[in-house]
Formats: C-alpha cells, structure tokens, sequence
C-alpha cells in the first residue's frame, strides 16, 4: 500500500541533470532499498518510492540475506519489528531492551543482534520463531553490532568508551574488548573487506581503523562533524561516512586511509550505504527530508528524492 507520504514523493534532479529516463532513474537501485523514517514512524521502499506505516521511532533497520524480510528496531518501544520486505506486513513484535538501537541479522540469517543502548545488552533474536532468546551483557552503551562474514565473532560498538566489543556467537559471551584509543565514543562501525580492520565512527569528527588482530589503532581520520553511519564499499576500495552535524559525506581510500573527497549532499547526512556493485551511493539526509544517490564514478551527486520526515537510516538489500 502507498499512502498520501508515498504518492507525493517527489524526485528532484541534481544541478543540470534535467529530466531523468526512468530507466536511467531505476538503474539507480539494483537492489531494493529501505529507509526507516524516525519523526513519521514509517518505513520506505526505493525505487518503488512505496511508503507505509511502522511504529513510533522507526531507527535502525537490517535485511535477511535471502532479501525477503526486514528488521527494525525502536528504542521508544523498546521493540524489534519484522516486516515481509515484498508485501510489508508485519510479521512480528519482539520485546528488547531499552533504548534498542543498531540491530544486524546473521550471516545464515537465523538471528538478529539487537544493541540495547540504555541496559549495556544485547538481544538475540531468533528469525525462526520470533524469540528473544538471550541477552548478552556488555560494558556501556552499545551502539551497533557487525557481524564477521562467517558469523563466529560479532563486533559491538560501546558508545560508553570502552571500545569495541568482540562477541563469541558460538557462547554468546563478549569474549574481549579492545580500547579504540582517539575515539571516545565509539558509534556506527563497518569491516574491511578481509576482515581484518574494523572502521569505525566515533560520534564527533573522527573514522579509526582499527587493526582487529593486533588490537592497534592504525590511524585517526578526520571527517564531517557529528555522528553516523559507515560503509565499506562491497568491493573493499572505499569507506563512506556522513556526518550529521555537517553537509558533507566523506569519502576514504581503504588501502591508502586517505580522504578522496568531502560531497556536499545536504544538512544532515546519517545513514549510508552502497549498492551491491559499488556504482551508488545512497545517504539519508535528516535535516533536509531527502534520499540522495551518489555516482561513486564521478563522486557528485546525480539525484535526490524527497522523502519525510527525519530520514535516519537505510538497508540494502546484500550489502550487510
């Protein structure tokens, strides 16, 4: 179903784009993707610019691998919400912890790792029979979670100032923390492509690499001011970061860990993530009500869709 939200999507080109083709338009989401809609509690769906109703806060949200079911988190209703990603029901209703933020679904797909910011937990939520199963104690504040690609180990952000914590999947137990020394407050965090350096956003200015073996911060990256979300591009060769408290998303060599460039995108910047093919790059852009894609070949804009109110955060479909 679209509502009155859906049906007034309206697409605003970039400077000089002119009318795009509508091929040339759906050429811009290989994938399906959906954003979570804080201020309006709903969810929407690109390129089929399909909106409905969630519930209140609707914040972060992850997709099955299999790409035929969403979960979101709300931390007003201390919730997890699963949805079919093609009809949009809602499937089901989970009770977390409070203040749930960041959640990811396993590799096989079997469960959700839920971060219960304001009780330093995490929820694991089993996708068979819509349970939470266990909680996994941690030290402050934990933000959001990534899994490894092979799903033994899951790394959790501790926003308090710990670090980032390294979660056994097999014990559910955190089975270390390792400091993030120049980042005291660990946010949103992503892996390289080998998964042996976890990039991560603190919630000032600040991207660290940090090296998962050796427990070494190897650099400090200065970005756009503010927290968000981060991603390493499918192929591995960048990271993207946005900045809410800027105008900007940042662009970082990952092999070099220099900054390509700075893409003025709008107030806001939160969330971000590529498609499956590294060709766009999507970011929700909270202060300006917009979805705006970004040709990673040129580094510019191409377009920009307006979407209300307060875009937070987005999931594409294969890209964890």
């Amino acid at each position: 179903m679209m509502n009155k939200r859906g049906a007034v999507l309206t697409l605003l080109f970039a400077v000089g784009a002119g009318t795009l083709a509508n091929a040339q338009a759906e050429a811009m989401f290989p994938e399906d993707i959906f954003l979570t809609l804080r201020d309006s509690g709903e969810l929407s769906q690109f390129d089929g610019q399909k909106t409905w109703k969630g519930e209140a806060a609707m914040l972060y949200n992850s997709i099955t691998p299999d790409g035929k079911r969403m979960v979101v988190t709300s931390p007003k209703m201390t919730t997890l919400y699963v949805f079919d990603t093609h009809s949009h029901e809602r499937l089901a209703e989970i009770k977390v912890g409070m203040a749930s933020k960041g959640v990811k679904i396993s590799p096989d797909g079997k469960e959700a790792y839920v971060a219960n910011e304001g009780e330093a937990s995490i929820s694991v939520v089993d996708l068979t029979n819509y349970k939470n199963v266990a909680t996994i104690k941690t030290e402050e504040m934990p933000h959001n979670v990534r899994f490894s690609d092979n799903g033994k180990l899951a790394y959790v952000t501790l926003q308090g100032g710990a670090g980032l914590g390294v979660i056994d999947t097999a014990t559910r137990k955190v089975s270390k923390v390792i400091p993030t020394p120049g980042l005291p407050a660990p946010h949103n965090l992503d892996l390289s492509k080998d998964g042996k350096k976890a990039f991560i956003r603190d919630t000032s200015n600040t991207v660290g690499v940090l090296d998962l073996a050796n427990g070494k911060m190897e650099k400090i990256i200065e970005v756009g001011q503010g927290h968000a979300g981060i991603d390493v591009s499918v192929d591995g060769k960048r990271v993207y970061t946005g900045a809410i408290a800027d105008d900007v998303v940042t662009v970082i060599d990952a092999d070099t860990l220099e900054v390509i460039k700075k893409i003025k995108v709008g107030f806001g910047p939160h969330g971000v993530r590529t498609s499956m093919d590294g060709r766009w790059l999507y970011t929700v852009v909270t202060a300006e009500d917009k979805l705006v894609v970004v040709d990673t070949a040129k580094l510019e804009v191409a377009a920009e869709y307006k979407i209300a109110s307060f875009p937070f955060w987005l999931a594409v479909n294969g890209n964890p």
